[in-house]
C-alpha cells in the first residue's frame, strides 16, 4: 500500500459483477479489488504542495499577484521593488497552506487510527492478528462481541444457535435498536472449527460495489450447490456486533468499496458565497485597472509625441525606447504595477485573520459549552464563518440530533381515566419539573431506580388491585417481543428491538408487573411479587401494514386471552360496539397526549373460546407452513381473530427531545430559515417528532404525505400538492418556473421562490423519494418541497440525504447547512455548504467530517443568529471599507498622472505606499472586523428577523461594490484637487515657496489618512478600547513615522532612501495645510453622513428599526418573559414506533433466539430473596439501547 493508502481506490475497469473465492488471495488479487484501507485526507507528502498551490491559485487575486511579481522583475517597467510583492504573497500562501495542512493532518490521523485497528484473520489455517488496512477481499475474519465490523462481510457462522448475530447499525442509519442477521445453514454448521473454515472454498458472485444499504443480491456456490444471498446475511462495515460472543465472516467489499464508504461524500474544497463573489469582483477590478492603464498609456503616448521631445535634452529616452508608441506600451505595464493596490494582497491576509478571530469566538463561547459531556463548541474550519450568517436551508437528522433517543413512559389512559398529570389541592394542573415530587416505587423490590413517574394515583390504583389497571400492565408485560438477558447475576437487561417497547415493558416492571423470562412456549411475569407463567400460544406480529401486534396466552387457570396494542385508528376499527362510550373518552385523552407531542398507543384485549381457538390454531399452522400466499393467508387469520376486542386504554410515550429543540426551531423559522428533516426512521415516528418539535403544527393548512410506489404516482401526488397550495400555478409548464441566472462565470438554472398563502408541510418516505430524485422528476419535487414550510423525508439512506442537499444546492440560490451526529449523516454534511456535527451517542464520525461541532442542537440557534450574523456583518463591513480606502488611495494616482506627463511617477512618498496597508490602516479595520456588533447577542437572539439581510446578500453584493467605487471616485477627486488647489502658487508665512512635489505629496497623503480614519469611525457601530487605540494609535504612528523619516538625521544616514528631508516640519507648521486637511475631510465625509441620515429616516431597514427599539428598551430593561406551558389538544395521534422491520415474533416462537449459556444456566430470571432483590434495586438500568454498557469496551 502506498503512502496514506492512496492506492486503495485504484480501479482499472468498471466492475459489472463481483466474483471472489474464499481463502484464495491469489485468485482474488487478479481482479485488483480495493484493499480495506480508507483515505479521507486530501493530500500526502508528495501531492500537498502542488495540489494546495493549485487550489490557492484558483483565487484569481493570488494568480494576479504572481503575474505582478513577474512584471516587477522587468527593470524597464518596474517602478517598485520585487520584494514588495513577493513577501506578502509568500506570507498569504504559507498561512493558508499551514492551515490546510493542519486540517488534513487531523483527517490523516483519523484514517490511520481506523486503518490500524486489529482484527483476527484466518491465514494459512491459523487465526492471526492483522491490521484493518491489510484485510483483503476473500479473507475470512473473526469478530468478537462489541467489535466494529471490519468490512462488508458474508456472515458464515456465529456463537448463537442457528448462526444468529445481533448488530447495532447506529453508524449506518442512526438507529440504536438491535438487528438480527442469520447465516446460511450450510456455512453455519462450520461453527468455529478452524479446519472447516480454512477448507471453505465457496465462490461468490454478487452485485458490484454500490451505496444501497438495504439491498444485496448474490449467490454462493459451495460443494456444487448454489445458494441465494440477500441483505439478511450481510454484515456491513460501520455496524457493531452486540450480545454475540463471536462470529466469522467472509470479506466481500473492502475499504472504499464498502457500502458505508460508498455513502460517504468526497472531501471537497468549500468556498463561501463571498469568496465566489470576490472572484467575480476581482475580475471586474482587473478590467477597471486595465481600463485606467490603457487611458494613461494613451496619454503617455500623446504627451511623449507632442511635448516629450522638449524634455529629451535633459531627460533623454533610454536606448531601449525607440519611439513614443513603445514608451506608451511600457507605461501601461508601469501603471499596472503602480495601480495594483486596487487589489491589495493584504486584503486576503486580513480576511484570513478575521475568519480566524471569529472562529475563536465560537470556540470560546461558554453559552455553547455543554458541561455534562465537557464538550465546547468547535470551529473545525476557519474559512466559512460568514456563511453561517446566510443560511436559508437546514437539513437535520432526527435521532440523536433533534431527540435524545430516550423513550419515557409519560402518561396513560386506563378505563376512561387519565394518569400522569399532577394537580394541586385546588384541582389545578401543575407543570412537571425536576423538582416535582416523584412516585416512590420502594414497594416493588424489582423496580428500576431510573424510572420516573409523578402521578401517585396510578400507584394507588395498582396497590388497591384495580382489575382494569392490572390488566393494562399485564398486557404491557406480555404483548411484546422484548428479549430478557441476565448477563450478571441479579441484573436484568431487556433487549428491545424498539426503544418504545423497552419503555413500555420497563413501565410495567415498575408498576409491579415484571417480565423476567421467556421460552418459545412460555412467558414468565412477576405480578406484584407473585411469579406467574403464561403459555404462549401465538404471536401475531407487527408489520407496516398491520400497525399492531397481538399475543395469545393461557394463564395458570386455563383462560385464553388475546392482548393487542397498536395505532388508535387500527384498533378502534376492531373494537366491540359496547366500547363506544369508553372510546370517546379515550379519544379525548389521545388528543391531549398528541397535542403534547407524545407517541400514543391503544391497548385492547379479548377472551377466547377454547374450541374456536383450537380450530383457528390448526388453520394458523397450515398458513404458516404454506409455501404459497403465506402472508395473505396469515393476514386473513389475524383479521379474523382480532375483532370485537375490549378497549383497555392508551399509553403515551415521550420520545425525549433534546433541551430547547422546539424553541430553537421556532426562532430559526422566524429567521425565515427552512428546516428539512432527513431521517432513517419510519413515517409514523418522523411525523410524530415533527409535531413534537413544532416543525409540523395543527394550525398548518395541510400536511401532504407522499407514499407512492411508482414514478407516475409520485409525480401525480407532487403536482396535486402544488395545485392545492397554489391553484393558479401551472405544474406542466416547467419553463415558466426555471430561469437562467449567472452563477459566478457560469450559467445555471435556478428555481425561484414562490409565494403562497398558508403554511404547508410535506412528508415523503424513502421509496417515494427515490422516484422523486430521478432526473425527470427532481425539479417537480423541489418546487413542491420549497413551497412547504417544513419537509420531512423518512426512511432515507445516507446517500439520499446527500442527494436532497445537492438538489437544493443545484437549483436554489441559497446557502445550505446540514447537521447530524452519526456516520449516516457524513455524506450530507460534506455535501452541504456548511456541515455541523453533534457529538452525540452515535460516535464522532459526523464531528470529524464537519465544519463546526457542538453537543446540543439548541446551540445551532446561537451559532447562526449570533456568531453567523456577526461574522457576516463584520466581513461585509470590512470588504466595503477595504475597497473604499484602497480605491481612494489608488485613484489619486490616476488623477495625478494627468499632471505629471503620464510618467508613472507616484503621488505619494514610497514609504507611505509601503506602510499604508501594512501599518497605517491595517489595525483599525481589523479592530472593527473583529469586535463590531450592531446589537448584542441577547437582542440578536430575541429578534431573529435581523438574520434576513444575510440570506439575500444585502450587506455586500455587486451593487454595494459599485457604490464603494463611486464613493471612492468622489473622495479621490476631493483628495487630489483640494490639496492641489491649496498648494498651487502658495507660499509659506515667511514668503518662501511651498508649492513643491514633496509638500504636495505629504499633504495629499495626510488628508487621505485622516479621511479614511474618520470613515472608519463612521462605520464602527460598537466602540471598544481596542477600536479607539487602533484608530488614534494609527494616526499617532503615522505622524511619528513621518516626522522621523523626514528628519535630517535619517536623511544623513541613508540619503538615497529618505529624500523628503524637512518636508514634514516645513509643511505641517502652516495653518493653511491644517485648514486644507479639515476642509478635505469634511467634503469627503459630509455626503456620507447626510446620505445615511436621510436613508435611516426615510427608508429604515429592519436593523434600523430594531436598533431604535432596543435603544428604548435598554433604558428600562423589561422583565424576562416566562414561557408558560401550553396544554394543547390535537386530533392527530402519533403512530406507535414499532420496529422498522418485521418483528421478532416468528423468531421467538421458533425457539431459535435462545443463546447458549455458560455453566448451563438458562436465560431466566426470578427473585432470589432479599439479597438478590437488593442487587436488582441497586441496578442502574433495566433495558438498554444496546450501547450504554458496551461502548466502554468498543
Amino acid at each position: 500500500m502506498s503512502f496514506f493508502g492512496i492506492n486503495c481506490i485504484k480501479k482499472k475497469h468498471h466492475e459489472e459483477e463481483r466474483h471472489l473465492r474464499a481463502n484464495d488471495r491469489g485468485f482474488n488479487l487478479t481482479f485488483q479489488y480495493a484493499t480495506n484501507a480508507i483515505k479521507t485526507s486530501k493530500y500526502n507528502i508528495i501531492t500537498f504542495l502542488p495540489l494546495n498551490l493549485f487550489e490557492q491559485f484558483q483565487r484569481i487575486a493570488n494568480a494576479y499577484f504572481l503575474f505582478l511579481l513577474i512584471l516587477q522583475l522587468i527593470p524597464e517597467i518596474s517602478s517598485l521593488a520585487w520584494y514588495t510583492t513577493v513577501g506578502p504573497l509568500v506570507l498569504v500562501l504559507s498561512v493558508t497552506a499551514a492551515k490546510d495542512a493542519i486540517d488534513d493532518i487531523n483527517r490523516s490521523k483519523t484514517d490511520k487510527q481506523v486503518n490500524n485497528r486489529k482484527v483476527m484473520v484466518l491465514v494459512n489455517g491459523k487465526l492471526e492478528g492483522e491490521k484493518w488496512m491489510n484485510v483483503q477481499v476473500g479473507d475470512i475474519i473473526k469478530l468478537e462481541n462489541n467489535q466494529f465490523v471490519t468490512a462488508d462481510l458474508l456472515l458464515l457462522s456465529s456463537s448463537e444457535p442457528l448462526s444468529l448475530v445481533y448488530i447495532e447499525t447506529a453508524e449506518l442509519d442512526g438507529e440504536t435498536n438491535l438487528k438480527v442477521k442469520q447465516a446460511l445453514s450450510i456455512t453455519g454448521d462450520m461453527g468455529d472449527d478452524i479446519s472447516k473454515l480454512s477448507s471453505f472454498n465457496g465462490e461468490i458472485q454478487c452485485e458490484p460495489p454500490n451505496n444501497r444499504l438495504d439491498k444485496f443480491t448474490g449467490t454462493l456456490v459451495f460443494k456444487e450447490q448454489k445458494y441465494s444471498l440477500d441483505n439478511e446475511k450481510i454484515l456491513l462495515r460501520g455496524c457493531t456486533l452486540r450480545n454475540t460472543e463471536w462470529c466469522y465472516g467472509l470479506v466481500i467489499f473492502a475499504g472504499p468499496e464498502t457500502k458505508l464508504m460508498q455513502n460517504s461524500g468526497k472531501t471537497s474544497f468549500k468556498r463561501t458565497n463571498i469568496d465566489r463573489l470576490m472572484n467575480v469582483l476581482v475580475l471586474w477590478i482587473f478590467g477597471f485597472l486595465a481600463f485606467m492603464c490603457v487611458i494613461l498609456a494613451i496619454g503617455n503616448g500623446i504627451w511623449e509625441y507632442q511635448d516629450g521631445f522638449y524634455f529629451q535634452v535633459f531627460l533623454p529616452w533610454p536606448s531601449s525606447i525607440p519611439n513614443a508608441s513603445f514608451s506608451a506600451f511600457l507605461t501601461f505595464w508601469s501603471y499596472v504595477i503602480i495601480l495594483n493596490t486596487v487589489v491589495p494582497i493584504s486584503l486576503y491576509v486580513s480576511v484570513e485573520i478575521i475568519r480566524l478571530g471569529n472562529s475563536f469566538y465560537i470556540d470560546w463561547d461558554r453559552k455553547m459549552y455543554y458541561p455534562r459531556c465537557d464538550m465546547p463548541a468547535q470551529a473545525r474550519t476557519t474559512t466559512l464563518n460568514e456563511e453561517l450568517g446566510q443560511i436559508k436551508y437546514i437539513f437535520s437528522d432526527k435521532t440523536g440530533t433533534l431527540t435524545q433517543n430516550i423513550m419515557m413512559f409519560n402518561k396513560c389512559s386506563i378505563n376512561g381515566k387519565s394518569y400522569g398529570d399532577v394537580f394541586d389541592f385546588t384541582g389545578n394542573r401543575l407543570e412537571i419539573t425536576d423538582y416535582t415530587d416523584r412516585v416512590d416505587f420502594s414497594f416493588n423490590p424489582l423496580a428500576d431506580p431510573k424510572f420516573v413517574f409523578h402521578d401517585h394515583s396510578l400507584v394507588e390504583a395498582v396497590k388497591l388491585g384495580d382489575p382494569e389497571v392490572e390488566t393494562f400492565f399485564r398486557l404491557l408485560s406480555l404483548c411484546h417481543t422484548v428479549m430478557p438477558e441476565e448477563k450478571e447475576e441479579g441484573l436484568l437487561l431487556y433487549q428491545a428491538q424498539s426503544p418504545d417497547e423497552g419503555a413500555l415493558v420497563t413501565a410495567a416492571r415498575n408498576f409491579g408487573f415484571v417480565f423476567v423470562s421467556r421460552t418459545p412456549e412460555t412467558i414468565t411475569v412477576v405480578e406484584m411479587g407473585e411469579t406467574k407463567c403464561y403459555e404462549l400460544q401465538a404471536i401475531l406480529d407487527f408489520n407496516n401494514v398491520r400497525k399492531r401486534m397481538s399475543v395469545i396466552v393461557r394463564n395458570a387457570d386455563g383462560k385464553l386471552t388475546l392482548y393487542c396494542k397498536g395505532a388508535d385508528t387500527i384498533i378502534y376499527e376492531r373494537l366491540h360496539p359496547d366500547c363506544k362510550k369508553l372510546m370517546d373518552v379515550t379519544t379525548e385523552h389521545l388528543n391531549e397526549f398528541a397535542g403534547e407531542g407524545l407517541r400514543t398507543l391503544v391497548l385492547a384485549y379479548k377472551d377466547l373460546d377454547d374450541s374456536y381457538f383450537s380450530s383457528w390454531k390448526v388453520r394458523h399452522h397450515e398458513a404458516i407452513t404454506s409455501l404459497e400466499n403465506r402472508e395473505e393467508k396469515l393476514d386473513e387469520l389475524y383479521e379474523e381473530i382480532e375483532t370485537n376486542m375490549k378497549l383497555l386504554g392508551a399509553t403515551a410515550i415521550e420520545d425525549k427531545l433534546q433541551d430547547g429543540v422546539p424553541q430553537t426551531i421556532e426562532q430559526l423559522s422566524k429567521a425565515d430559515i427552512r428546516i428539512w428533516v432527513l431521517t432513517g426512521d419510519k413515517q409514523e415516528t418522523a411525523e410524530n417528532i415533527g409535531y413534537s418539535c413544532s416543525l409540523l403544527r395543527e394550525e398548518m393548512n395541510e400536511v401532504f404525505i407522499i407514499n407512492s410506489n411508482s414514478l407516475q404516482d409520485v409525480k401525480k401526488d407532487l403536482r396535486d400538492a402544488r395545485r392545492k397550495m397554489k391553484p393558479e400555478s401551472a405544474p406542466d409548464e416547467e419553463d415558466e418556473v426555471i430561469i437562467e441566472n449567472i452563477c459566478g462565470n457560469q450559467k445555471c438554472k435556478v428555481v425561484p421562490e414562490e409565494t403562497i398563502d398558508g403554511d404547508y408541510g410535506l412528508l415523503i418516505n424513502g421509496h417515494s423519494l427515490a422516484f422523486a430524485l430521478e432526473p425527470s422528476l427532481e425539479l417537480e419535487f423541489l418546487k413542491t418541497a420549497c413551497m412547504c414550510k417544513t419537509v420531512i423525508c423518512c426512511r432515507v439512506t445516507p446517500l439520499q440525504k446527500a442527494q436532497v442537499v445537492h438538489l437544493v444546492k443545484k437549483y436554489k440560490k441559497a446557502i445550505t447547512l446540514a447537521i447530524g451526529d452519526g456516520a449516516n449523516d457524513v455524506s450530507m454534511i460534506k455535501t452541504a455548504h456548511i456541515g455541523v456535527g453533534i457529538s452525540g451517542q452515535e460516535g464522532m464520525q459526523a464531528v470529524l467530517s464537519s465544519d463546526f461541532s457542538f453537543a446540543q442542537f439548541r446551540y445551532l440557534q446561537r451559532l447562526l443568529l449570533v456568531h453567523g450574523r456577526w461574522s457576516y456583518i463584520r466581513m461585509c463591513k470590512f470588504l466595503s471599507y477595504f475597497f473604499y480606502k484602497n480605491f481612494t488611495f489608488t485613484l489619486v494616482h490616476f488623477w495625478y498622472a494627468f499632471f505629471c506627463g503620464f510618467s508613472a511617477q507616484t503621488v505619494y512618498d514610497e514609504w507611505f505606499i509601503t506602510f499604508y496597508n501594512l501599518v497605517y490602516t491595517s489595525l483599525p479595520v481589523l479592530g472593527m472586523s473583529l469586535f463590531d456588533q450592531d446589537i448584542n447577542d441577547h437582542w440578536s437572539m430575541e429578534y431573529p428577523q435581523l438574520y434576513g439581510p444575510g440570506q439575500h446578500d444585502i450587506y455586500f453584493n455587486k451593487r454595494v461594490f459599485m457604490k464603494c467605487l463611486l464613493h471612492s471616485i468622489y473622495s479621490s477627486l476631493v483628495l487630489f484637487f483640494i490639496p492641489y488647489g491649496a498648494m498651487c502658487d502658495t507660499v509659506r508665512d515667511d514668503g518662501m515657496d511651498i508649492a513643491d512635489y514633496q509638500s504636495f505629496a505629504l499633504l495629499a497623503q495626510t488628508c487621505l489618512l485622516v479621511t479614511v480614519s474618520i470613515q472608519m469611525g463612521l462605520d464602527t457601530a460598537y466602540w471598544t478600547a481596542v477600536n479607539h487605540f487602533f484608530i488614534w494609535g494609527s494616526l499617532a504612528v503615522y505622524f511619528a513615522i513621518t516626522f522621523t523619516m523626514y528628519s535630517n538625521g535619517i536623511y544623513l544616514m541613508l540619503p538615497a532612501y529618505f529624500p523628503f528631508i524637512g518636508t514634514a516640519r516645513n509643511t505641517l507648521n502652516q495653518p493653511s495645510a491644517w485648514f486644507t486637511i479639515v476642509l478635505t475631510t469634511i467634503l469627503c465625509v459630509l455626503p456620507v453622513v447626510a446620505y445615511r441620515f436621510i436613508k435611516t429616516e426615510l427608508q429604515p431597514t429592519v436593523g434600523d428599526k430594531v436598533k431604535r427599539k432596543v435603544d428604548k428598551m435598554e433604558r428600562v430593561p423589561p422583565p424576562r418573559p416566562s414561557r408558560a406551558r401550553i396544554r394543547r389538544s390535537s386530533s392527530r395521534r402519533s403512530g406507535y414506533a414499532f420496529s422498522h422491520v418485521q418483528g421478532y415474533g416468528e423468531l421467538i416462537t421458533s425457539g431459535r433466539y435462545l443463546r447458549k449459556r455458560t455453566g448451563g444456566r438458562l436465560a431466566t430470571f426470578s427473585p432470589r430473596g432479599k439479597e438478590a432483590n437488593k442487587q436488582i434495586v441497586d441496578a442502574t438500568q433495566t433495558y438498554r439501547m444496546f450501547r450504554e454498557n458496551d461502548n466502554q469496551n468498543s
